[in-house]
């Protein structure tokens, strides 16, 4: 009899992640802010001595989301820094490639998604409102990210993430770090808005 695919991973907490059925049981902070410094956004086609990593992009959307909508739950406000959070497991795929591997991919997303809202008290899929929301602050980020990194024109990345207000942006720019100091400041951020949710 043929053997099943192992389709769990071992975390530097020592947990078993079960990509296939994920609890929020297994779910630490540690090791998703761990795994997302390490990711490379942009497939790593950037500009500069380190990697622009998913933890660097989850705190600037978070930063982005927190200025459109000021007055936002702090719980909101987690889950825009969280919203790429499975990508500490399944890494970052840029939108051609998602397209490419089809529906499996949004799936598996959907899932770990799901698992790792209900571990931080959030609710398992969020209303389409928020994540409208967060969509809007993403989409933000991406265009600061094109133009300050990644190598693309302030037209190129308007006619793909849509034209910024100026103002939304003020004194922000894009940081590139060692991963240890994006990983400290993902998990510190994570702690200061648990705090606040109470």
């Amino acid at each position: 009899m043929a053997q099943q695919p192992r389709a769990w991973q071992r975390m530097l907490s020592g947990r078993r992640l079960d990509l296939l059925d994920p609890t929020p049981v297994d779910i630490e902070i540690e090791d998703i802010a761990h795994g997302l410094a390490f990711v490379a956004r942009w497939n790593g086609q950037t500009h500069g001595d380190y990697a622009y990593s998913v933890a660097e992009h989850s705190l600037l959307v978070e930063t982005l989301f927190g200025r459109i909508y000021p007055k936002t739950a702090s719980k909101w406000r987690l889950a825009a820094l969280l919203h790429d959070a499975p990508e500490y497991v399944i890494g970052d795929m840029i939108s051609p490639v998602k397209a490419a591997v089809g529906p499996g991919y949004g799936a598996l997303d959907d899932r770990l998604t799901a698992a790792i809202h209900l571990r931080f008290g959030l609710p398992a899929s969020i209303p389409a409102a928020v994540k409208k929301q967060i969509k809007k602050a993403d989409k933000l980020s991406a265009w600061m990210e094109a133009t300050q990194i990644a190598g693309f024109s302030e037209a190129e990345s308007s006619k793909f993430f849509g034209k910024p207000d100026p103002a939304l942006l003020d004194g922000l720019s894009i940081v590139l770090r060692p991963p240890v100091e994006t990983r400290s400041e993902f998990t510190a951020r994570h702690h200061a808005l648990l705090k606040e949710m109470g």
